[in-house]
């Protein structure tokens, strides 16, 4: 996928569903969500917020990073920002930055892995580029654009990585990664880091996974995920990955090729990541997921539908994956597709908090909307 990847996906199509739900209601009633509150997280009304990733600490705490800073979809002030919950999402601190280059830095993940280490993911763009006015109507885009010369400007392309071993009061300068996918890596039980996405910078734009054996300080290429037959790597987009419960590692891939267009597809692998399944529909429409295995050892996805209902679903898994339950409206009000990108934690009273991006009616910016929800 080349750099302007967000310009080009931003839209949705109304692609229909196709294949079953891949549901067998033979194992257990279909869930129900009970949405609790829902309500805006986000800080700064002026600044356009992109493409969030949460996760929820050993010591309670929430984390939740986005691309922040921003003016618009597509524009060159992106930068990482980060913001803390102590109270299970009731409050939020205001955020912080905690990295800023001199080009766009897009989709933030955050993980905290084991050993305490907290792992943030971002990738650079320009795709803003084509979009710089020529009569001069934006001189704060070109004075942006202007802060480092164009040969710099294209070394500045690429996926990465910054850490923090001290719970994020300081980070290390930024390290590239393999690949890139909107809400990073993952931990496996056997202490190993995987991390699902794509080369967004290779010729190939191949996906796969990359594993990492010393707490994200490094990753190494461990295996790459097949196309369906008539499919194209570079229409494969925004990976994220779970161990299910009973070992076998899920993928789920955000899928641009003309078969199931906008669906969610998934790959599956029983030997560690070394080899993996060629993907598949699961019937679902709406990208991308994020996985989320529950304490119960069921698995959940949460996913942006930018089609009318706009708004996020979720679906949930009682066999490690093999088969999904019917949508679950997380959230059923936005104005238009451009929102989404949720992704879940699992509370400590087995409520679910699920964070996503969205452009409100009536403004000109996004922001971070939360709810709180359960299963029933």
């Amino acid at each position: 996928m080349n750099h302007s990847r967000r310009r080009f996906l931003k839209t949705s199509t109304s692609a229909g569903v196709a294949g079953s739900l891949g549901f067998n209601p033979n194992l257990h009633a279909a869930p129900a969500a009970q949405v609790i509150d829902t309500k805006i997280i986000s800080q700064l009304p002026n600044r356009y917020h992109g493409w969030p990733t949460v996760t929820r600490c050993k010591n309670g705490q929430l984390l939740v990073v986005c691309s922040g800073g921003r003016e618009q979809h597509v524009c060159p002030f992106g930068r990482v920002d980060l913001q803390r919950s102590h109270d299970n999402g009731e409050s939020w601190t205001f955020p912080r930055t905690i990295l800023d280059g001199p080009i766009d830095d897009r989709d933030a993940g955050v993980l905290e892995t084991a050993k305490g280490t907290l792992l943030v993911t971002t990738f650079t763009s320009l795709a803003y580029a084509p979009l710089l006015p020529k009569d001069g109507s934006k001189p704060d885009w070109l004075a942006a654009h202007n802060r480092i010369p164009d040969e710099q400007r294209k070394a500045e392309l690429g996926q990465w990585m910054i850490r923090s071993i001290d719970g994020g009061i300081t980070w290390s300068e930024r390290y590239p990664t393999i690949v890139n996918s909107p809400h990073g890596p993952t931990q496996l039980s056997d202490g190993r880091l995987l991390y699902a996405g794509k080369k967004l910078w290779s010729e190939s734009k191949e996906i796969g996974v990359c594993e990492s054996h010393d707490d994200g300080k490094s990753w190494q290429w461990l295996a790459s995920i097949p196309t369906r037959d008539g499919d194209r790597h570079q229409d494969y987009h925004e990976l994220h990955a779970v161990e299910a419960a009973n070992g076998h590692l899920i993928v789920h891939i955000r899928n641009h090729n003309k078969t199931n267009s906008r669906e969610t597809l998934q790959s599956e692998s029983d030997d560690g990541g070394k080899t993996w399944s060629t993907p598949h529909s699961i019937g679902v429409w709406g990208l991308p997921s994020f996985l989320t295995r529950l304490r119960d050892g069921r698995l959940l996805m949460s996913y942006g539908h930018r089609r009318k209902p706009f708004g996020n679903q979720a679906r949930v898994s009682e066999d490690h994956g093999k088969t999904w339950s019917p949508p679950l409206t997380i959230s059923g009000d936005g104005s238009s597709g451009d929102l989404g990108y949720p992704s879940t934690v699992e509370l400590e009273d087995e409520t679910l908090l699920t964070v996503w991006y969205e452009k409100m009616a009536g403004s000109e910016f996004a922001v971070l909307r939360q709810t709180r929800w359960k299963l029933e």
